[in-house]
């Protein structure tokens, strides 16, 4: 059992010499503590669903039933995945974000977690995009300097969320040694409903109200300074600096 955030790495880093595979049951923070502690390690990590959203399991179609989720991911392959690593050295494998995704985090109620899992992630995400506050953002792409007014800014690792509903932006890949930069700028709540279409349709047509780019370096800086969290766990209003580490994930894959 887990006591505080990061002792489910300090676990995973003390003890998994002595294993072949080490799972992690919990959240998509718990998962992403486990897998960044083994990194390079060569010791796969299997995630079992006991969080809230369970992003990485739903992503890689992990049964979300804990008897099926282990049977399938002892007879399964080994995968590798990029990471993202925070100057603080804390790892994430989905996204990072500021803005409102991170505002999602903040405002829904733990007892609502508990009560209704994902879709009290969702009516929080409703709110805080219909908001849309605009910020100032600077962003550092391995040396490229972006200025923007946003909304939204995610550091995106996986391509999509939600089952596929929502895709971050285009030809994202969690295995090509880079991140993406993803700038959602709405002006009003209408623009909003509309940049949320165009990801539910995956449709990254030039739009002067969306802007991504691909990196290995990243530095965001708003003003004025805005939440950011990194795969459900927030980090607070500092700078944000990401690296990628390509293939620093190593994974149990469910048996197809």
């Amino acid at each position: 059992m887990t006591e505080a955030p990061g002792h489910g790495g300090e676990i995973a880093a003390r003890l998994a010499s002595s294993y072949d595979a080490v799972f992690a049951l919990g959240g998509d923070g718990t998962a992403t503590e486990v897998i960044g502690a083994l990194t390079g390690r060569g010791v796969p990590v299997g995630i079992l669903p006991g969080g809230t959203g369970n992003l990485l399991a739903r992503y890689l179609g992990i049964p979300l039933d804990l008897t099926r989720a282990v049977g399938a991911l002892i007879g399964g392959p080994t995968i590798r995945m990029d990471l993202g690593r925070l100057a603080s050295g804390r790892a994430y494998a989905y996204s990072a974000g500021v803005g409102v995704d991170a505002e999602m985090v903040a405002e829904t109620p733990k007892a609502l977690k508990r009560m209704f899992g994902m879709p009290a992630y969702m009516a929080a995400a409703t709110m805080a995009v219909l908001r849309a506050r605009l910020f100032d953002v600077r962003a550092v792409v391995d040396g490229q300097v972006i200025e923007r007014r946003a909304s939204a800014v995610y550091i995106a690792n996986q391509p999509n969320v939600l089952s596929g509903n929502l895709t971050f932006g285009p030809g994202i890949r969690n295995d090509d040694g880079q991140l993406d930069l993803c700038v959602y700028s709405p002006r009003d709540p209408m623009d909003a409903a509309r940049i949320m279409w165009k990801l539910h349709r995956a449709d990254f047509r030039p739009d002067p109200s969306l802007l991504f780019a691909r990196g290995s370096m990243f530095r965001v800086e708003t003003s004025p300074p805005q939440l950011s969290q990194a795969d459900g766990e927030l980090l607070g209003r500092d700078l944000v600096e990401i690296r990628v580490e390509p293939g620093g994930a190593l994974l149990l894959a469910p048996a197809m």
